[in-house]
Formats: C-alpha cells, structure tokens, sequence
C-alpha cells in the first residue's frame, strides 16, 4: 500500500508545523487500518502543491541554434520557427521536448498544458512526439496537449482536417491563433464550433500587439457566452490589454469575469518580442493580471517558450516566472507576492479545471518542498524546490548548496 506520513511540515509562515498524511496517491485525514506508511521529517520545511504550468510549447523548444534571430520580432518568430521546422521529426520533437520536461519536473511542474502546432507541413509529427512524452513521464507530471493552428487555419487548406484528426486521437485542448488568419474573427467562430462538436475546453493566443485597437477579445466573450463555454475559455498573451486605460480595462474585465474566460500572461515572451518600436519610455507591455484578478478574472501566469526566437532563455521555472512579472509589474506585498504564487497554482489549477488539487483530504497528493520561510518568501527569494511528490511518490531531490569556508 502506498502511504506517506510527513511530519513537521509548513504550510504557511505563520501556522504552527502540521503533518500531512498520503495514501494511494491522494491526501487522507486518518490511514486505514493495517497501513504502515513511510515517515518522513521535513523540519520545519513548506510543502506547497504543485505548480501549474498553463502554456508552454515543447514542439519548438531548445532550437535557437538552428535559427537567425536578427530583429527579434514576432513576425520574425513565426518565419524562422517555420523555416526550423522542416526539419522537425517527432524524435526530435520528443528528445527536444524531454530536456523541457525534465527541467519542469525539477523546478516543482506536477501539471502542464502544452500548445502543439498542426499544420500541413508538420502535420501530426509533433503531436505524437508530445503525446509519446505524455505517457513516459505520467510518473512525474500530468501533461495535456493542446493542439493549434500556429500557421492559420481558414488560409491553410488541411489544417483544419489534422486538428479534427488530432482531437480524435485525444488531444483534450483545441487552441486557436486568431491573427495568422486574414479574418481572425472568423478563425475564432469555426474553433468555437469544433470546440462543441468534439466537447473541449479553447484556449488561444490573442491580441498580441500594444495597439489597442482591433482586439479580437470581444468575439472570444460574445462567443463563449453564444456556446454556453464560459469557464473552458483562456486566452494568452492579450497584451492589447496592458495599453487600455483603466477605465476601459475594468469594463473588459467585467466582461471577461461574467463569461469566465480566463487570462494568461506570459512575461518572458511578451517583454521580449513586445515595444520593439521604441526605445525610449518602452512600455512593459505584459497583460495586467492584478487588476483583472481583482475583477473577478481567473489569471495564470506561464512561460510560453524556451530557447527559441519567440523566447531566447528560461529554465522551466514557474517560481522565476512569477518573480519576473511582480518586478515589471511592481507587486511587493505580501498579498501580491501570493497572488503572483496563485497565478502559478491555485488559479492556473482553477484554469486547467482540475477538481482535485490542493493539500487537503481527498486532494490528489501532487506537492513540492521549499527551504522559505513563507509561500510569499518563495517568489520573493525565487527559491528552487528541494524535493517534489507525485500522487505521493518522490520525483526529484536537490540539495541544499554548501558554503566551503576556508579553515
């Protein structure tokens, strides 16, 4: 049977030490009769649950050697994954993926939706690849593919055929890119009308530009609340958001609360294509999550890309993610250093729709181990997790660093 007692575990930095018992995979309040669980002493160490990782492609990680990154523009992104992308296979796809999913697992990743490109030209490559990863590191992370038309679909004779051949094939997450599209609002209402046929939660990368003018968010809500989605919703990147005074952001934000479309920001990526114009008073340009959050909206914040013209670094760490956009977005408090937490758990769980995450009774036993003496302290100190379970077994270990003081 398999059973875990931790004893002296902090969940807060003001509660007193707690234990934590698990069983087959989830938290219990009490053992059965006859269990005998493993004991382990944290002392003293938080316990947090897993994060959440919202939106991330693995498909095209881990490629900027093969590419030329010149202007760093998005236009030049899309061009050179394209061109990079012709020589995608799917073990290439999935050894380059693995890297990505490793380093996730290591920095306390337990779920991850990833976004996979369907085109005619790489077909269903990269979806397998990822599907494959899927199964192989089930023991470490729960991954669950979205799959998008990067290339356009209406323009893009096919596409749509491998998205539905993709579905049926169990991708759980139809994704869109509305702007790839000469009528990006007609892209939106064909996905919306796939989404119902083949019953899946949407997810798209939209209004990714500084002008605020031409946002397609407004046919996103409309079309949530003609389909009856609201809460299988979410939309990344929405940039267009950050150059809306705030007036006209809280009305949008309403909008998007009362249809339950959720929002996610990803501060890497946007910093870095985003304001290439400018030189001067460049604006930060990334969506503003602490004003929708208090509107109502669900938020997650993620990484988007790593190692490619979209996003030339990163090293899978949600924790460094949510450090970055409170300093761009000047968060400092202990509640908004929290929020910025949630937005890379809580709210991005509450966005994946998962019903059994948490720490408590019944929750599945998916958590990570800090050396931080609050949650707040975590994305303050970007502190790396010690140790991470899943369903109560142990993933990963690293150790502390040692100071070799001379004698």
């Amino acid at each position: 049977m398999n059973a875990l007692h931790l004893l002296n575990a902090r969940r807060s930095g003001t509660e007193p030490l707690s234990e934590l018992l698990i069983e087959r995979g989830h938290f219990v309040s009490r053992f059965s009769p006859g269990s005998s669980p493993q004991v382990l002493d944290l002392g003293g160490r938080l316990v947090l649950p897993g994060l959440v990782e919202t939106h991330i492609h693995l498909d095209k990680a881990c490629i900027l050697e093969r590419c030329q990154l010149a202007e760093g523009t998005l236009a030049e992104a899309i061009a050179q994954t394209r061109i990079a992308k012709a020589s995608f296979t799917e073990a290439d796809v999935y050894a380059r993926g693995a890297q990505v999913v490793e380093k996730a697992i290591m920095q306390g990743t337990t779920h991850m939706r990833t976004h996979v490109e369907i085109d005619p030209q790489i077909g269903l490559a990269g979806f397998n690849a990822i599907e494959r990863l899927k199964y192989d590191y089930a023991w470490a992370i729960t991954l669950e593919i979205c799959v998008f038309p990067q290339e356009g679909m209406l323009d893009s004779p096919g596409t749509e055929s491998l998205l539905c051949q993709a579905l049926e094939k169990g991708a759980e997450v139809l994704g869109g890119c509305p702007y790839t599209d000469s009528d990006p609002e007609a892209q939106i209402r064909r996905l919306f009308e796939l989404a119902v046929r083949y019953d899946r939660d949407l997810d798209f990368h939209l209004d990714f530009d500084l002008n605020p003018e031409g946002m397609t968010l407004g046919e996103v809500i409309r079309c949530t609340e003609l389909h009856g989605w609201q809460g299988r919703v979410a939309v990344g990147h929405v940039t267009k958001l950050s150059a809306l005074p705030l007036g006209h952001l809280e009305e949008v934000a309403q909008a998007l609360a009362q249809a339950g479309v959720s929002v996610t920001a990803l501060p890497s990526t946007d910093l870095f294509l985003t304001a290439r114009d400018r030189f001067h008073d460049k604006p930060r340009g990334v969506a503003p999550l602490a004003q929708l959050h208090r509107c109502g909206v669900t938020c997650s914040l993620s990484t988007n890309n790593i190692g490619n013209p979209f996003t030339p670094y990163g090293d899978a760490s949600l924790v460094r993610q949510a450090n970055l956009f409170a300093n761009v977005t000047q968060l400092a408090t202990e509640a908004e250093l929290l929020d910025c937490l949630g937005w890379v758990s809580s709210q991005s769980a509450r966005l994946l729709r998962l019903a059994d995450y948490g720490l408590e009774p019944g929750c599945r036993a998916d958590f990570i181990v800090f050396d931080a003496p609050s949650p707040a302290a975590v994305i303050a100190q970007i502190s790396p997790p010690l140790m991470g379970f899943k369903a109560g077994r142990q993933t990963f270990e690293r150790a502390l660093p040692q100071l070799l003081a001379p004698r």
